[in-house]
């Protein structure tokens, strides 16, 4: 597919990021329709450390030098009422290493609400964390003002920010949640709603991308 002409005659590629190999299977299911230009769906492997080198690896190659970066996947709901298959959008990832703010929060809300509508969406920090996360940990973590925890998206985009000045987001679907929580956050049981939610959001990532596009450097 050709891609479509950005501010200096190119469109800065899509990068999207998940830790396992579900994650990649839902995103990849998507298809293409609406893609500007070129995307690929890697999957890093669990964890911040996987995650910072499975970026920097990618960025440091073409065509990807220059891509737009998602970190996506599945997550842990930190909030009362959260249930799987509801969306966060951060509109900051935080973990140990500092905060990073994500690009164009409320245009990517406005496309995933057109996507999936019916769908609730949730906005606000998504804190990282080197392991799985329950009870009184999630707690004391969303009194940090947190939405959200997963493991990957904070060294995502700090990866991403490190390699070059770019849009970054981070996008998850909640497969467990306060009221819901899983025996381990990669199981599929009681995440079935969430793998179908997280196949479905491609047309949304495509949207906001077409709307942030990146001159060639």
């Amino acid at each position: 597919m050709r891609p479509e002409p950005g501010p200096t005659g190119s469109a800065a590629p899509l990068l999207i990021a998940c830790a396992l190999g579900i994650e990649q299977l839902a995103l990849r299911s998507g298809g293409r329709d609406g893609a500007s230009g070129p995307f690929t769906v890697v999957r890093t492997g669990m964890g911040p450390a996987h995650a910072g080198r499975a970026v920097s690896r990618s960025l440091g190659r073409e065509p990807w030098r220059d891509a737009v970066v998602i970190a996506s996947g599945f997550c842990a709901g930190l909030a009362p009422g959260m249930h799987p298959g509801d969306l966060i959008v951060a509109d900051e990832t935080r973990d140990p290493e500092g905060t990073t703010p994500c690009t164009g929060t409320e245009l990517l809300v406005k496309a995933l609400s057109r996507t999936l509508p019916g769908r609730t969406v949730h906005t606000g920090p998504l804190t990282g964390s080197d392991h799985v996360v329950r009870g009184q940990e999630r707690a004391e973590l969303r009194a940090t003002g947190a939405i959200a925890v997963d493991m990957e998206s904070a060294a995502t985009l700090r990866t991403a920010l490190t390699a070059g000045p770019r849009p970054v987001a981070a996008v998850r679907v909640v497969v467990d949640a306060p009221e819901h929580e899983l025996v381990r956050i990669g199981t599929v049981r009681g995440g079935i709603s969430a793998f179908r939610v997280l196949r479905a959001v491609l047309p949304a990532f495509f949207e906001w991308h077409r709307s942030l596009l990146l001159p060639r450097r």
